[in-house]
């Protein structure tokens, strides 16, 4: 049997544990339903390990704020070649944070659940194209 590696299951946003249950419902940039499930439909992991575990998720989130804010104006300045505006990158920043924040909102969530959260390990003999979740 073939272990799904990591780096493919926190891109596709799947379980932690199992590697197969999504994480979200909905696609990336569907407002209306882009939240987290409670369970992994696959293996049945509760996703929030305590009450209020997501509340740490705000730190990461600021965290990838502060690196797309530092990589927007670099991108900005090397395409517009003008430091004198600071309007420019302002307003450049803002808009950049505000198209990104959907992908902030997965991605600190599952930065979260796989490299800080030592309860959750993986468990290649869940990770198998049986649909029947375990308990």
């Amino acid at each position: 049997m073939t272990q799904t590696p990591k780096s493919w299951a926190m891109l596709h946003t799947k379980c932690p544990r199992c590697r197969r249950g999504d994480m979200f419902s909905g696609g990336l940039y569907n407002f209306g339903s882009n939240k987290i499930y409670d369970h992994c439909p696959h293996c049945n992991l509760h996703f929030e390990i305590e009450p209020g575990y997501f509340y740490a998720a705000m730190y990461v989130s600021y965290a990838l704020n502060v690196m797309e804010a530092f990589g927007i104006v670099a991108i900005t300045w090397a395409v517009t070649q003008n430091a004198d505006s600071p309007w420019l990158y302002t307003g450049v920043i803002l808009l950049g944070c505000l198209l990104l924040s959907p992908i902030n909102f997965r991605y600190s969530r599952v930065l979260l659940l796989y490299w800080l959260s030592p309860k959750i390990n993986y468990q290649p003999h869940l990770d198998t194209d049986d649909t029947t979740p375990y308990l």
